[in-house]
C-alpha cells in the first residue's frame, strides 16, 4: 500500500509547529516546534523514536531557515521518500474556501486577500507555503482552513445587525474558528456513540487559550461562537469573549484609551488571566481555587457560567441534543470545569459519572456521564494535526 505520510505544518508569526503523521492511522513519526524566530533565541526542539532533541537556530532565524534545517533533519531519519504532501493550518479563508484545497497561485492569492481579517495569522502561514513550497517542490501542498467547516452557517446565524453594506463591502461577519478541532471530534464523537455523524446533534466546546462552542446538525456547522476574529464568543484565557461594544467608547473617551491599547486589553489582558489576577493557565487557577484564593473562585464561576450559557443558547439551532463534547487543554483534563459546566445543564438530564469524568484526563477519552436516556456528555482529545493529514492526502493521491 502507498506510504501516507503527511508533513503538517502551522505556522505562527514567530514560530513553527511541525509533525510527520500517517494519514491512515494518525501515528506521528516526528514532532516539533521552530520558535522564538526572528530573534536571537530560535530554537528548534523536536522528538524522533522517543527521543528528545533540542538545538539553537542562527540568529534571527527565519521560517525559511527552520524549514531547511527541518529538511535537513528529515533526510537524516530517511523520512523524506514516505511523504506525499504537505498539509498546512490557514487560519482565514473567508467565504472563499469550504474546504481543503491544492495550494495554487490563486489560492495564496485568495489567502493574502483575507490578510485584513487575520493580519496576525495568515501573513505568517503564507510565509510557511512559501518556504515549504521551496524545501518540497514535488509535494502537493494543501491548505486546510480553520474557517471552512463554519461555512455552512446559515446567513441569518453569521450575519451582525450591522448596516449591510459593511458585509457586502468588506466581509464583516462572523466567521468562527476552530473548525478542524471541532470536526474531528464530532465525528469521532459519533462513532464512540455509534450513530450516523449526519445524524446527530452535537455541541462541541473546544476549551484552550482559545475557546471557542459550535453547533454541529446533521454532520455540518450550523452556529458557533467566535466571530470576525477569535475574540468574541465564551471566555478564554487572555481573551474577553463577549462584551458590551459600548465599552469602546467608555474606554477612549473616559479614560483615554487608544485603539492600540484597548485591543491589547481585550486580546492579552482580560479571559481568566484579567479576572483571575494570577495566570491564563487554568492548571494554576484550579489550584489556587482549591486553595481557597476568591478571585480565582471568581474566575472560574463566570467562565464556567458563560461556558454553559453558550452550550445551552445552540439548542436553539439544534432542536436537539445527542452529545456535549469537551475537548482542548482544559476540555480534555479539567475534571472540575467540566463537572461544573455539566451541574449547570442538569435540565438536559446529565447525570454525572464521577468516576469516568476523573478518568478521562491526559489523553483519556470517553463518556463521562451515566443518564440511560437524553443527551451524552464525552471528552474526546482533539488531533487537528491528523485532520489536517487526512485532508491532505486524500487531495495529494486525487492529484497522484
Amino acid at each position: 500500500m502507498l506510504d501516507q505520510h503527511v508533513l503538517v505544518l502551522n505556522c505562527g508569526s514567530s514560530s513553527l509547529k511541525f509533525a510527520i503523521l500517517d494519514a491512515q492511522s494518525g501515528d506521528e513519526l516526528i514532532t516539533g516546534l521552530a520558535e522564538c524566530l526572528i530573534s536571537e533565541d530560535a530554537r528548534l526542539k523536536y522528538s524522533y523514536q522517543g527521543q528528545k532533541q533540542t538545538e539553537s537556530l542562527i540568529a534571527n532565524a527565519s521560517h525559511q531557515q527552520a524549514i531547511t534545517r527541518l529538511v535537513d533533519i528529515i533526510k537524516a531519519n530517511k523520512l523524506e521518500h514516505s511523504l506525499i504532501a504537505v498539509g498546512h493550518r490557514v487560519v482565514h479563508g473567508g467565504e472563499h474556501f469550504t474546504q481543503s484545497v491544492v495550494i495554487t497561485e490563486h489560492v495564496k492569492q485568495v489567502i493574502a486577500d483575507t490578510i485584513s481579517l487575520a493580519p496576525l495569522h495568515n501573513p505568517a502561514n503564507l510565509v510557511g507555503i512559501e518556504a515549504a513550497e521551496k524545501a518540497f517542490d514535488t509535494l502537493p501542498q494543501v491548505a486546510v482552513f480553520d474557517t471552512a467547516f463554519h461555512q455552512t452557517m446559515p446567513k441569518h446565524a453569521y450575519l451582525y445587525a450591522l448596516p449591510y453594506e459593511l458585509y457586502q463591502q468588506h466581509g464583516v461577519r462572523r466567521y468562527g474558528f476552530h473548525g478542524t478541532s471541532h470536526h474531528y471530534v464530532a465525528k469521532q464523537a459519533a462513532t464512540v456513540l455509534q450513530q450516523p455523524f449526519e445524524t446527530l446533534a452535537l455541541i462541541s466546546a473546544h476549551l484552550g487559550n482559545g475557546c471557542s462552542v459550535t453547533a454541529i446538525k446533521n454532520g455540518v456547522s450550523v452556529d458557533t461562537s467566535m466571530g470576525l476574529t477569535p475574540l468574541e464568543g465564551v471566555v478564554m484565557g487572555t481573551r474577553s469573549g463577549d462584551i458590551d461594544p459600548g465599552l469602546f467608547n467608555f474606554l477612549t473617551q473616559q479614560l483615554g484609551y487608544s485603539a492600540v491599547k484597548i485591543d491589547t486589553l481585550l486580546n492579552k489582558q482580560s479571559g481568566l488571566l484579567g479576572l483571575s489576577k494570577l495566570s491564563n493557565d487554568c492548571r494554576t487557577i484550579e489550584d489556587a481555587h482549591l486553595a481557597g484564593n476568591a478571585q480565582a473562585s471568581l474566575a472560574l464561576e463566570v467562565f464556567c457560567y458563560r461556558l454553559a450559557k453558550q452550550i445551552a443558547a445552540y439548542v436553539v439551532p439544534l432542536g436537539t441534543l445527542d452529545g456535549l463534547i469537551f475537548t482542548g487543554g482544559i476540555g480534555e483534563n479539567s475534571q472540575l470545569i467540566r463537572q461544573k459546566v455539566i451541574d449547570s445543564l442538569n435540565f438536559f438530564g446529565f447525570k454525572l459519572n464521577e468516576q469516568a469524568n476523573s478518568q478521562a484526563r491526559f489523553g483519556q477519552s470517553g463518556v463521562i456521564t451515566s443518564n440511560q436516556t437524553g443527551p451524552q456528555a464525552l471528552v474526546i482529545p482533539t488531533n487537528e494535526e491528523w485532520m489536517i493529514a487526512r485532508d491532505a492526502a486524500a487531495l495529494a493521491l486525487e492529484v497522484i
